[in-house]
């Protein structure tokens, strides 16, 4: 399996106009400090500039040897220099991102690409993806229109078939890590369970123990 990922808690700096309370310190600092060793930026609402700000602040306090992923905006990751991209299946299509990042993308940059069914997946895969997101695992409030569920058998069996990493997203609590680390995933991302937990490095911490235990 390709090593572009730190196994555990891939980390989600989920910021929205809704929740001002929620600064990217409040979350990149004790996710950094559980030892989540990537942290992806998602900001559904921000514009170029609003991204490009919270990705100086980022790419500024990020430990060594860790990975800052940029939600949608392959633009947007190339013009800061972060560390890689996250697509979705209505972004820019695989086969061009693979080619603007071959132009522009430092060596090392990652492009993830979220799918949302064992075809998705595959055809990911055999696009050249440098990991995958699966999903949604469980019921999830975190979009407007979720895609259906996938449930953990469908989770396992392509983690049986993959070569590349699979992040595992949706509806995930920290109860059901578990059973995500044990079908087979690289990792989980997080966003209600870690990121509105009364203790964001608790949490953060209890889901890294769960994939050291399955190793």
């Amino acid at each position: 399996m390709k090593a572009c990922l730190g196994r555990g808690l891939y980390g989600m700096v989920d910021l929205s106009p809704s929740k001002p309370a929620v600064t990217p310190r409040s979350l990149y600092e004790p996710l950094w400090a559980a030892g989540v060793s990537t942290l992806q930026l998602r900001m559904k609402a921000g514009s170029a500039a609003a991204m490009l700000a919270v990705l100086d602040e980022l790419l500024a306090t990020k430990p060594a040897g860790t990975r800052i992923v940029v939600n949608d905006r392959l633009d947007v990751a190339l013009a800061a220099g972060a560390d890689g991209v996250h697509l979705g299946q209505d972004d820019l299509p695989l086969a061009a991102a693979r080619s603007v990042c071959a132009r522009y993308a430092a060596p090392g940059f990652v492009l993830g690409i979220s799918t949302h069914s064992e075809a998705q997946a595959l055809a990911a895969i055999e696009g050249g993806a440098d990991y995958i997101a699966l999903g949604p695992i469980f019921a999830t409030h975190s979009k407007n229109n979720p895609d259906p569920v996938v449930g953990i058998e469908r989770l396992r069996s392509v983690c049986e078939k993959s070569p590349i990493p699979v992040i595992a997203i949706g509806g995930i609590t920290i109860e059901r890590v578990p059973d995500i680390a044990a079908a087979g995933a690289h990792g989980a991302a997080i966003i209600a369970a870690v990121n509105h937990a009364p203790d964001v490095r608790a949490a953060a911490k209890a889901v890294q123990r769960c994939f050291v235990q399955n190793r």
